[in-house]
């Protein structure tokens, strides 16, 4: 062997005085029987894939590369995670244009493997037109622990299928999915931050979404956009994990997303039916859902089970801003009376404004079926020209009320007279009458929030507003930040949404 090659064959695996080296390249011009390094790196991300061990970082040139990717090996917590990454200041594209699914598949996949970083890639254009294919562009499926998806741009995963067998029943894709299928070790410790998943057809599936044994969560400061179904999605009871008593998405946190145009309507799964979620926990627990905007979608936040003698429990939806959604703002509870249920879940300091924009009846807050001892509290409410502010489908117990409802501002332009509260067997219009007849919102009132410009789609609450200072904090978790990460509580006083004036 000539020293030369000899040296460079060295250099690939150790540092200067020995020491394990730990970066390596990837480039459209490399190839796979080099050392990996900057000057002679690999051509395939699969074969950095199959190469690296613990507390390796591969850096991805730009370029597009036209592969289906699995990470085969595992970080620790002594040597560090292996992270894959576009090199600094350029984009690594994993493009699948030519390429089919076979079955479930991901464009990048990680199955039962722990300390693994994904950062900054550009995720695209994997597309069936078969019910029995999905197409996904970050697939993390098993168990493991400390799984970082950062800064990436999922675009154009579809499945377009044309039909269903039922609604809801149609083809499936994904944008990113995090599916904990092992009933003995979770998928734990995962952040999921500041990437954008965007223009996607996921048939009867989500843009985003955490399913089965998955706990300690973070899915924060995402931008979701542009998709024919749910936005971001915590799901339980969907036998992905095959024990029941660990297959529920639980203890976790969704904060900072922006969540914007959300649509089932023309999806063959749902045909005309617009009912797609910006974010929705369907049978999970033990959530906080804070500092999100939602706006211009189908629901703004549903809080639901889907699944009979099931629940969603203990989830706090606070210091949301939502509006110009084409259904509710918020709804809770089970949407058929023998789905699940709903309880313990409080939905504090929001701002609602102008949501069931395609007047399907169900109001700024919809209460469906199925729930107890949840809370609505300290939120604006702004409904639109309809006045139609809270829908309440449920037999309530006046006497063991399934949701306490105080403390909140309401209004429409119409005004106080013509607003509508529709129950299960009766309509009341009139703030008033609805506070008589149903005991709810006996601190709450019904005047102008003064918003600095709804025009410019500014929220803020102007100097005379009503609502400053006007909510409680008495057992209710109103957390230490609102929306823009002020400080939540001023001089003891609280002021009623998603903002706190200073």
């Amino acid at each position: 062997m000539k020293f030369s090659t000899f040296f460079l064959l060295l250099a690939c695996v150790s540092g200067a005085f020995g020491q394990p080296n730990s970066s390596f390249y990837v480039a459209t011009t490399g190839n796979d029987s080099n050392p990996g390094t900057q000057v002679a790196p690999w051509r395939t991300i699969q074969h950095a894939a199959d190469t690296v061990r613990a507390g390796s970082t591969v850096n991805v040139r730009d370029g597009i590369y036209e592969e289906l990717v699995s990470i085969n090996a595992s970080g620790n917590a002594s040597d560090g995670f292996i992270t894959f990454r576009s090199y600094p200041g350029e984009t690594a594209i994993l493009d699948a244009a030519h390429l089919i699914p076979s079955g479930r598949q991901g464009i990048l996949t990680i199955h039962n493997q722990s300390y693994v970083r994904i950062e900054g890639f550009e995720i695209r254009n994997f597309r069936t037109a078969e019910h029995r294919l999905a197409p996904l562009g970050i697939s993390v499926t098993g168990s493991g622990s400390h799984i970082e998806l950062l800064k990436n741009n999922v675009h154009h995963i579809e499945n377009n299928f044309q039909g269903r067998d039922a609604p809801g029943s149609g083809g499936n894709g994904f944008g990113i999915a995090v599916y904990g299928t092992d009933a003995k070790a979770p998928i734990t410790d995962l952040i999921i931050d500041g990437n954008e998943v965007h223009h996607l057809k996921t048939g009867s599936s989500e843009s985003l979404v955490v399913n089965g044994n998955v706990t300690n969560f973070r899915i924060t400061h995402n931008v979701v956009h542009d998709n024919n179904n749910i936005g971001i999605d915590v799901i339980g009871f969907e036998r992905t994990a095959p024990d029941p008593a660990v297959d529920q998405a639980r203890d976790g946190v969704v904060s900072g997303n922006l969540v914007y145009s959300i649509h089932s309507r023309g999806n063959p799964a749902y045909q005309n039916e617009e009912n797609s979620d910006g974010i929705y926990v369907d049978g999970g627990t033990r959530i906080l859902i804070e500092q999100n905007v939602i706006h211009d979608g189908d629901f703004g936040i549903e809080l639901a089970s889907e699944h009979k003698e099931r629940a969603t429990s203990y989830i706090t939806a606070r210091n949301n801003l939502i509006y110009h959604c084409h259904t509710a703002g918020v709804s809770i509870g089970g949407y058929a009376p023998e789905r699940g249920h709903t309880d313990h879940s409080t939905v504090v300091n929001n701002t609602l404004y102008d949501n069931d924009t395609s007047a399907t009846g169900s109001g700024e807050f919809q209460m469906q079926w199925n729930m107890a001892d949840n809370i609505f509290a300290n939120n604006v409410v702004y409904a639109g020209s309809r006045c139609l502010i809270a829908v309440n489908k449920s037999h309530a117990d006046k006497n063991q009320p399934s949701v306490n409802i105080d403390h909140n501002l309401y209004y429409c332009a119409s005004g106080a007279k013509a607003s509508a509260w529709a129950g299960a067997s009766a309509t009341e219009t009139g703030f008033d009458k609805y506070v008589e007849s149903t005991g709810n919102d006996r601190h709450s009132r019904f005047l102008d929030p003064h918003f600095v410009d709804v025009a410019a789609r500014d929220f803020h609450p102007q100097s005379d507003s009503p609502a400053l200072a006007a909510g409680t904090t008495d057992g209710l978790p109103v957390g230490e930040l609102d929306l823009e990460g002020s400080p939540r509580v001023k001089s003891g006083k609280i002021d009623i949404g998603c903002y706190q004036r200073q």
